[in-house]
């Protein structure tokens, strides 16, 4: 079996990292960070760091069919053109509602765009962890990022089964996807917004980007957005 290696590729200090996203095209990694209002593309070549900022919190990104980027941005779905760092509104939701948004945002294979808000109820485990954002991987098993559970852990999907827990040295870990050549590495975004400065010393990567390697599985490519 691979050894299981864990490294911060990126100390970009999210207040809260989110919506990780392979763009094989550019060998590049597409993220948010909620409340900071910023989608990010960092490039695992180069090592570089591209940020758009907007005007709302940012909760989601995801690829589009036609070329450039889909956001899912306060309670709006927005395409994003990356080279003219331009956003477009496609929808509103929820105008009548006060305090809320989007919280996150995935494409189903039928190339939809779906988006949930922060209505949503969450199960608390026994842990104390939060499951937040997940991927599947190859072999159809799902992988589930553990907010305030430091880990991603695997799941057979059928039988509710955990087949696998990967530590990291961070608490609020937040999201994953499937990435890199092959997409045999995982990435991971996590927070730091809520950690005293006390925990923040004990945890000085929190809000970095995480990449492990070593799983000895594949993910698949994301989902674009159709329209």
């Amino acid at each position: 079996m691979s050894s299981i290696k864990i490294e911060c590729v990126l100390p970009e200090n999210c207040r809260c990292g989110e919506s990780p996203v392979w763009v094989e095209a550019s060998n590049s990694l597409l993220f948010v960070d909620i409340p900071a209002k910023k989608i990010c593309q960092w490039d695992s070549l180069t090592k570089q760091v591209q940020r758009v900022t907007v005007d709302a919190p940012v909760s989601s990104v995801a690829l589009r069919q036609s070329g450039g980027y889909v956001a899912t941005i306060g309670t709006k779905f927005c395409a994003l053109n990356w080279e003219e760092q331009s956003v477009i509104v496609l929808a509103t939701v929820d105008n009548d509602k006060k305090n809320n948004r989007f919280n996150d945002g995935k494409v189903d294979p039928a190339g939809r765009y779906f988006a949930a808000n922060r209505r949503s109820v969450y199960k608390l485990e026994k842990e104390e962890q939060i499951p937040d954002g997940m991927c599947i991987d190859a072999e159809g098993k799902l992988w589930v990022a553990c907010y305030n559970g430091g880990r991603v852990i695997r799941l057979d999907p059928v039988t509710g089964k955990r087949l696998q827990t990967v530590k990291l040295p961070v608490d609020k870990t937040t999201s994953c996807c499937f990435g890199g050549k092959d997409y045999s590495e995982m990435y991971v975004t996590c927070a730091r917004d809520g950690m005293d400065p006390e925990g923040l010393l004990r945890q000085p990567e929190a809000g970095g980007i995480f990449k492990i390697t070593g799983l000895g599985v594949k993910g698949i490519a994301p989902y674009s957005y159709a329209g």
